[in-house]
């Protein structure tokens, strides 16, 4: 990373984390990551999901398709894990050539679109011997689903109940525990033996469940794992600015149209694709670790992946601007996380 005073320059960053939806959706939102990123690990929670590696490759050529022409991006396709998916299909995504990176577990009932979950871990063990074996990783969404747990403590039991014993049964499994909300996952991920990773989106660096219920409900401050107390989102923000190669970039960016949000059942999930890396900078520098940005968006994703890092590089100037209150998308806009506040730095794609 280098600096001047009015400039931050990184490492091309990666986002191992997005949902891109599909169709007109999926052509409204994927250039907003594309002028960000170079790479980033698209989530398998479609309807239907994709749960194949051809209709992986098929979703992979729709991404690419929807891109502005020149665009210097690759879409990293993961596969949507259930009960019944069967051990071969690991073979065949390894035979891709790296265009698959793993496999998505949700928790069947856990967050968009994840009724085809799994329902019991225990019934993948198949083919999770083969993804170990063939060193293919698993993606986890890491929140319990029993309706007696409160929201806010979901995702703590998950570690007890599936992680630990997921770790103990396949100890060289690769494991990326996404989007962590929690002291209790940071820790976790901090101590544990063997190769685990997490996530970490701007939404959890920034903002505690407050913001929630901030002067009325806010449902564009809400996705799911659920923001938390504030200790634990400080808890975040010291795994973020650590250091430790563990912890990296995700945003789990989250296109739903504002009417699906403002609802008497809103959608869960927060869209940071328009200004991701303006607000991570935005979350290093109130932190005093601006100087940690470069390896947690640049170096420490593509390392535990077994990537190269990217060649090229993004500068952010420091500019005051306000995120705006919507951008288009489809017949209703989207509403950018944290629309209205004010940001200290802007990059050339804003």
């Amino acid at each position: 990373m280098s600096t001047a005073p009015n400039t931050l320059t990184l490492t091309q960053p990666d986002d191992w984390h997005v949902h891109f939806r599909d169709g007109d959706a999926l052509k409204a939102v994927a250039p907003y990551t594309a002028r960000q990123f170079r790479r980033a690990v698209v989530m398998p929670n479609l309807k239907p999901p994709v749960t194949t590696v051809a209709s992986a490759l098929a979703y992979r050529e729709r991404i690419l398709a929807a891109l502005p022409a020149g665009a210097d991006f690759e879409p990293l396709m993961t596969l949507y894990l259930t009960d019944n998916l069967p051990p071969d299909e690991i073979d065949r995504a390894v035979d891709t050539g790296g265009k698959i990176i793993g496999l998505k577990l949700y928790p069947a009932g856990a967050t968009t679109n994840s009724d085809f979950g799994v329902s019991d871990i225990r019934k993948c063990h198949a083919t999770l011997e083969r993804m170990q074996r063939l060193d293919l990783p698993l993606l986890v969404h890491g929140e319990v689903t029993d309706k007696s747990v409160d929201v806010f403590d979901r995702e703590a039991v998950f570690i007890d109940e599936v992680m630990i014993p997921l770790r103990r049964d396949f100890p060289e499994l690769r494991v990326v525990f996404e989007h962590i909300t929690t002291k209790e996952a940071a820790h976790y991920v901090r101590d544990a033996e063997g190769r685990v990773a997490a996530t970490i989106t701007p939404q959890h660096l920034l903002y505690n469940r407050n913001a929630i219920f901030s002067g009325g409900l806010r449902p564009h401050y809400y996705c799911l794992p659920v923001l938390k107390r504030e200790p634990h989102r400080i808890a975040l923000v010291e795994a973020a600015t650590s250091g430790n190669p563990r912890f990296f970039l995700g945003t789990d960016t989250a296109p739903h149209a504002r009417h699906l949000k403002e609802h008497a059942s809103s959608c869960a999930g927060c869209f940071s694709g328009l200004h991701a890396m303006e607000l991570y900078a935005h979350a290093f520098e109130l932190a005093g670790a601006l100087d940690k940005l470069e390896a947690f968006a640049s170096f420490h994703g593509p390392d535990f992946y077994g990537r190269p890092r990217n060649s090229g590089s993004i500068t952010l100037k420091r500019e005051s601007w306000v995120i705006p209150d919507e951008v288009p998308f489809l017949e209703s806009p989207l509403v950018p996380l944290a629309a209205g506040e004010t940001l200290g730095w802007r990059g050339a794609h804003n």
